[in-house]
């Protein structure tokens, strides 16, 4: 089968390490089943596990992904939940740790992949396998990060930091149909027209004052952490979801502690809550935004273009 699989390590070249093409076909052992992949979206975790974060050396050649929709043996269309075990999973062994698809179990993308089968969740019928791709991780972080995590209610102030990542653009569509104002700050002048017209009240440059808000979604890291901390009300929650651009360095201890401010972690979510997204998204007519889309077979010019920055919303390998 064909797949795209990280051969080798480079952290500062990621794509050096990539390798598509013929691969062995998943076995599926007992409680886990086989999925016909018909769509795969890209993660920055991808970029990730071609630098070396996750992975040994000795786990090579891996299967690169988490997300997909596609087809069971048995026809039915299902979107694959990325996280194996854990206190919520099962077809692993219970001491087994949390892992994700493609960390210590061969990935998404690829014309088929196995999983186990309390990962499969019905793909509701008003969702393409494109959009249904784009929900494993960027719209479940989000929704996790807002309505769990950040506890938001609606009329209540959210600011997203960063108005182009995967995890920022479903925030805001999923926040705005939910009733929130979401407020949004970005570099680039286009992406944060574009967070307007998915439904930000507000998109500022980095930095910019925004007047108090309720809940904080942080994916940023260093460069908008004192906006965060700043921006937040007293009492209020910032949500830290990953540090794409590094660790905070002062942390604004003194202000957190003054001003009772909660730091929550999330990280992707449950299976149960990757139904009430993808069920959310059929209800309400939302539709995961798809920056672009690509064969498996060029896997890695959508990889480069998610390396680049330049995209806005989903980049979708279709199989």
């Amino acid at each position: 089968m064909l797949s795209a699989r990280v051969v080798s390590f480079s952290p500062d070249d990621p794509l050096a390490g990539l390798q598509v093409g013929d691969a062995a076909a998943p076995s599926a052992p007992d409680g886990w089943s086989t999925v016909d992949v018909r769509a795969a979206s890209l993660n920055h975790h991808d970029l990730w596990s071609l630098r070396g974060v996750g992975l040994r050396a000795e786990q090579l050649p891996m299967v690169l992904g988490t997300d997909a929709a596609g087809v069971t043996d048995d026809g039915r269309e299902v979107v694959v939940h990325a996280v194996v075990g854990g206190p919520d999973g099962r077809g692993v062994p219970a001491d087994e740790p949390r892992t994700l698809l493609s960390e210590r179990y061969p990935g998404t993308l690829a014309e088929r992949v196995a999983v186990p089968a309390w990962n499969l969740v019905a793909k509701p019928a008003e969702l393409t396998f494109v959009e249904a791709a784009c929900v494993p991780t960027a719209y479940l972080t989000a929704y996790r990060m807002l309505f769990r995590s950040g506890a938001a209610q609606p009329g209540q102030r959210v600011l997203v930091q960063g108005a182009g990542g995967g995890v920022a653009v479903a925030a805001v569509q999923l926040g705005a149909a939910a009733g929130l104002e979401m407020v949004v700050t970005g570099r680039d002048a286009t992406k944060r027209e574009r967070a307007l017209g998915l439904g930000a009240a507000l998109a500022v440059e980095p930095g910019a004052r925004v007047g108090r808000v309720d809940v904080v979604l942080e994916t940023v890291g260093r460069a908008t952490w004192e906006h965060s901390v700043r921006s937040v009300r007293p009492g209020g929650r910032i949500v830290v979801a990953g540090l794409t651009s590094g660790d905070p360095g002062p942390a604004s201890l003194t202000r957190v502690f003054f001003q009772e401010i909660s730091i929550v972690g999330a990280t992707m979510g449950t299976r149960d809550e990757l139904g009430h997204v993808l069920a959310f998204l059929a209800r309400t007519g939302v539709r995961p935004l798809v920056d672009s889309t690509y064969p498996l077979a060029r896997a890695a010019d959508g990889l480069a273009r998610l390396a680049s920055g330049a995209h806005v919303g989903k980049i979708v390998l279709e199989v």
